[in-house]
C-alpha cells in the first residue's frame, strides 16, 4: 500500500435511521408496540466513518456522496463536523431529500427491518466523484446494489459503480467494496463486475452466497466448506487482494495469496444485545483500520469482531462504538466464541 498516503475516503449512501424499538414484529395488518425512537446515523459511509473516528483513527477521514438540503441533510454535516470528518466531497442538492430508513427493531432479539427511502442517493452517480486530487491511502465504496444511478449497467464496466472503482484505482487509492442484504436476484449482475476494480471485499455470509450461487447456511448452521468455495469465487472473479466474510459466529478472510485467516466473535452475555442494525458496517470500520494502518490480518479481523461487538451495546447503527482499546477490552473480558 502507497506508504504516501492516508486517510479514508468513504463514498456511497448517507441516511439517516430512525431506529424504532418494538415489542413484536407483526404480521400484516396487526398492530406492534413502539417502545422508544432514535435518531441515528445510517448508510455505508456515515456509519463506517463515524466508527472510525470514535475508535481513534489518527488519520484523515473524508466522506463523498449526495444529501437534500434539508434538516436531515444539515444533521449529517453537523455529525460529521463533531467528528471531525471531511464534508468537503459530500455533495447538498435541491432535488431530492436526504434518505432515511426507518429501523424497526424486536426488543426482545434485536432482530430488525428496514424501510428505507432512498431520496438523495437515488440521484448519486460517477460525476459526484472526483479522484484527481485525492490524497487518502484507501477508498471505501457502499453500498452496491442501493444506489439506482450507480447500478445501472456500464457499456465498458459491466456497471456504473465499477467505472468509480476503476477511476478510484487509476488515481492511486486502494479500493474496497461492500453491498446490502437485499433479497433479490440482481448479485451477480450488479456486484461481480465490481468485484475486479476491489483490493478488499467485506461483505457477510448471505451476500457472498448470493453473489457466487453457493449455499453457505444450512438453516442456522454455517457451512464453512460451502463458504470457502464462494470467497474462492469471489476471488476468481478478479478481487485483487483479499476477501473478508463476517458472520455471527465470527469473520475469515481468503488471500489472493491463498493464505487463510478466521476469527470467532465476542461472546455475548444475556442482555448484551441491544441491536444489530450496523454491526457490518462496525467490523468493517475495524477491518479498514487495520488495514489502513498495515497490521497483519489477523489483528484487522480482531478489530472488526470487536467493533461489531461494541456497536450491539446500542440500538443505533454507531451509538455503542467506543474508542479502539474498549472494542478489544470487551473481548478479554467476555472472551470469544
Amino acid at each position: 500500500m502507497n506508504d504516501q498516503r492516508s486517510g479514508i475516503l468513504s463514498g456511497g449512501n448517507w441516511i439517516v435511521d430512525f431506529v424504532k424499538l418494538i415489542d413484536v414484529f407483526p404480521q400484516q395488518d396487526a398492530l406492534a408496540n413502539i417502545a422508544s425512537v432514535s435518531k441515528g446515523t445510517g448508510g455505508a459511509p456515515f456509519n463506517v466513518l463515524v466508527d472510525l473516528a470514535i475508535m481513534g483513527a489518527k488519520f484523515p477521514l473524508r466522506g463523498a456522496g449526495l444529501i437534500g438540503n434539508d434538516d436531515n441533510g444539515r444533521w449529517i454535516l453537523d455529525t460529521c463536523k463533531k467528528h471531525r470528518i471531511d464534508v468537503s466531497r459530500l455533495i447538498t442538492t435541491d432535488a431530492a431529500p436526504t434518505s432515511f430508513t426507518d429501523v424497526m427493531t424486536v426488543k426482545s432479539s434485536g432482530r430488525r427491518t428496514f424501510f428505507h427511502a432512498r431520496g438523495a442517493n437515488a440521484l448519486l452517480g460517477p460525476e459526484h466523484f472526483d479522484f484527481a486530487k485525492e490524497t487518502a491511502k484507501i477508498f471505501h465504496y457502499g453500498y452496491l446494489l442501493l444506489l439506482d444511478k450507480m447500478d445501472e449497467p456500464s457499456a465498458t464496466h459491466g456497471v456504473v459503480a465499477a467505472e468509480v472503482l476503476d477511476r478510484a484505482t487509476k488515481a492511486g487509492l486502494k479500493v474496497a467494496i461492500d453491498c446490502v442484504s437485499e433479497d433479490s436476484d440482481r448479485f451477480p449482475r450488479i456486484v461481480k463486475p465490481a468485484l475486479k476494480h476491489a483490493d478488499y471485499c467485506i461483505m457477510n455470509e448471505f451476500e457472498a452466497g448470493r453473489v457466487t450461487g453457493r449455499r453457505v447456511r444450512h438453516g442456522d448452521t454455517l457451512d464453512r466448506a460451502g463458504l470457502r468455495d464462494a470467497m474462492q469465487a469471489l476471488l476468481e472473479e478478479g478481487v485483487r487482494e483479499r476477501v473478508i466474510v463476517h458472520f455471527p459466529e465470527g469473520a475469515c478472510a481468503l488471500g489472493r495469496d491463498g493464505k487463510w485467516h478466521e476469527h470467532s466473535s465476542v461472546i455475548h452475555p444475556p442482555g448484551f444485545i441491544k441491536g444489530t442494525a450496523g454491526a457490518g458496517d462496525a467490523f468493517a470500520a475495524g477491518v479498514l483500520l487495520g488495514w489502513h494502518d498495515g497490521l497483519p490480518v489477523e489483528t484487522q479481523l480482531r478489530y472488526g469482531v470487536c467493533a461489531a461487538a461494541a456497536n450491539l451495546t446500542d440500538e443505533t447503527c454507531t451509538g455503542g462504538m467506543m474508542p479502539l482499546a474498549g472494542c478489544l477490552a470487551l473481548g478479554e473480558k467476555y472472551g470469544y466464541q
